[in-house]
């Protein structure tokens, strides 16, 4: 019998949400965890995308506008590449609930 490696539904879902954003877009854990239909999953986003490979794991940041601490220089570098502008190892620009997806245009 062959079997086929699927991941659980959630994962399937943070990935889709992820791999759909584009150049210059970034979006928070949280609102990845929502859009993926799981609201109060946030913290799990990062697992899925510390386990993931080929995805843009550097467009997504924490609610604030901040940058992943392990890999910010990295981060910033892929960001800055597609035209998001950072300072103090945050994204530049509004980020709120009421905009949870920020583009940057070049």
């Amino acid at each position: 019998m062959v079997t086929r490696n699927t991941a659980p539904p959630f994962v399937e879902s943070v990935r889709k949400v992820v791999r759909d954003l584009k150049r210059g877009e970034v979006i928070s854990y949280g609102e990845v965890a929502r859009r993926a239909g799981y609201p109060r999953a946030a913290r799990a986003v990062g697992n899925v995308l510390a386990s993931s490979m080929g995805l843009p794991w550097w467009r997504v940041i924490r609610a604030n506008g901040e940058l992943a601490a392990a890999s910010r220089e990295e981060q910033i570098r892929r960001l800055r590449r597609e035209g998001v502008r950072t300072q103090n190892g945050r994204v530049k620009g509004i980020f709120s609930s009421g905009n949870p997806v920020i583009t940057h245009q070049r």
